[in-house]
């Protein structure tokens, strides 16, 4: 029996099986419920624009909303993570959800709407990067890459799910008058009830599993860290816990110290990622990020938009209109038609087909990763994709511009490469809140590019994808500047051989 084992060896030992399949289900549920929550302003706001009487500002605040929730939180939420627990902190992130979600359902006007959209997403602003750790921190290092991927594939298709799922919701005509809230309950707020279901069964599912053996480990719980990677070699293989090959677990990085106050706790959680060896990951992770969800986000948010203007104005073209023109033209019609706030079947369902098609490709890239690598994937991504961005101001046939445009957004793919780097790259006792302040950089600035993409659709449409398209190119060209998978595991490699020289010296020396 090995009397010391690095943790990353001791988790290899757990094997692949049940366990794995089952945490990748849960997390797969808790990307659903953070998915729903964060995109549903894409169906409602359209949606309820008769009712509550928004204005095209008015939108694009809402819209907003549930980025600038995310901003105003993820800080806290990677702080209590990398000190309260990955799963204990995912409760409290999807129960906060659940709640303040459901109440969105009773919004007597689009201000409180938008109150109850930033404070539900303001909680699950923690669901998608903790995840990704829990995730992380429970999979065999081969797989990991693999899997993580997969909960950006979820995340995609989770959009295209949102919109199949509003297609009969929306067409339901009942109207249920709720005389002390001065509202009319319609189908549009039973479509957020709808989409604020998978934060519960998340929450509960959370309540039966394990928390991350990493985290155990790095606080100092070597007993539970190990009863644990026992659980999972017991799940996984079907054999007793017993005969798990190892005694002791070391973790293999650098750690905090100890804090006795909030505030040096929480700067000490913080200031490692702004100061040397981390600073220059800490500043490459977060300008990616940047420009990643500013370039690309904006567009994946207002895509029932776009693809709704796209259809409506098919039946009048006549081959000389480009993607803007048939966006201004729409615009127009529905400017004439107030009463339409219905979003075009057709539309909904070539969402649903892009997000597919996005999910599928993600799936591929997630099973090819290891063999390209993902600083490679991640350039060419985003490098096509700016050029077809551009591209869509010169094109007049619609076959093509459809093409193009889902060349464009096939940049999303990348959320989920640029989180795997920092999964890896982070050490334990602050991946959390790398994870979560890198988010929340990307988060934040997509924030504003959705106010100010909605704008530009309307009175300036061509600038938004010079803008856009270029800023999304020019993320391929900054993606040199990341470490290479090879670089990454040397590190690793490095940093577990430096302490298990110590180690030896300390048991020498006693």
């Amino acid at each position: 029996m090995a009397k010391q084992i690095h943790f990353e060896d001791a988790l290899n030992l757990t094997g692949l099986g049940r366990f794995n399949v089952l945490m990748l289900m849960l997390n797969s549920c808790i990307v659903t419920a953070m998915t729903f929550e964060l995109f549903s302003v894409s169906y409602l706001v359209p949606a309820s624009a008769c009712e509550l009487n928004t204005t095209i500002s008015q939108q694009g605040i809402m819209a907003g909303m549930p980025l600038m929730g995310i901003i105003a939180s993820s800080n806290i939420w990677g702080y209590l993570a990398d000190t309260r627990g990955r799963r204990k902190i995912l409760i409290w992130s999807l129960s906060t959800g659940f709640l303040a979600g459901g109440l969105a359902s009773f919004s007597p006007n689009w201000i409180v709407l938008s109150v109850l959209k930033f404070s539900s997403s303001t909680g699950l602003s923690a669901s998608y990067p903790l995840a990704m750790t829990l995730l992380g921190e429970t999979t065999p290092e081969k797989k990991r890459n693999i899997l993580l991927s997969w909960l950006n594939t979820q995340l995609l298709m989770c959009i295209g799910i949102m919109a199949i799922i509003s297609i009969p919701v929306l067409k339901l005509q009942f109207f249920y008058h709720i005389p002390f809230l001065n509202i009319t309950f319609q189908s549009w707020r039973l479509l957020n009830l709808i989409f604020v279901l998978p934060c519960a069964i998340g929450a509960i599912g959370l309540i039966f599993s394990y928390e991350s053996p990493k985290f155990l480990l790095k606080a100092g719980q070597e007993d539970k860290a190990l009863q644990i990677l026992k659980g999972i070699y017991t799940m996984n293989t079907g054999k007793s816990g017993d005969l798990y090959e190892v005694e002791s677990v070391l973790l293999g990085e650098s750690t905090a110290k100890e804090q006795t106050s909030l505030w040096s706790s929480f700067t000490a959680q913080t200031l490692p990622l702004f100061k040397p060896p981390l600073l220059k990951s800490t500043i490459l992770l977060s300008s990616m990020f940047i420009i990643v969800y500013l370039g690309l986000q904006p567009f994946v948010i207002w895509m029932p938009y776009i693809a709704d203007g796209f259809v409506r104005s098919l039946s009048t073209d006549d081959g000389t209109r480009t993607l803007c023109d048939m966006l201004r033209y729409s615009h127009n019609v529905t400017m004439t038609e107030k009463s339409d706030c219905s979003l075009n079947e057709i539309a909904m369902t070539s969402v649903f087909v892009n997000c597919c098609f996005l999910a599928l490709l993600n799936g591929v890239l997630s099973v090819l990763i290891n063999i390209l690598g993902r600083k490679r994937l991640l350039i060419i991504l985003q490098i096509c994709s700016g050029i077809a961005g551009i591209c869509l101001n010169f094109t007049h046939n619609y076959i093509l511009i459809a093409l193009l445009f889902t060349t464009y957004i096939t940049s999303a793919v990348n959320f989920g490469f640029l989180g795997t780097f920092t999964v890896d790259i982070y050490p334990t006792y602050v991946k959390a809140m790398a994870v979560c302040i890198t988010l929340m950089m990307g988060r934040g600035s997509s924030a504003i590019g959705i106010n100010l993409l909605k704008s530009l659709l309307v009175y300036d449409c061509e600038l938004a994808f010079y803008i856009y398209g270029s800023l999304t190119f020019f993320g391929g060209l900054v993606a040199f500047l990341l470490p290479s998978d090879e670089e990454i595991r040397n590190r690793k490699q490095r940093i577990n051989d430096e302490q298990r020289e110590v180690t030896e010296i300390v048991k020498t020396a006693s």
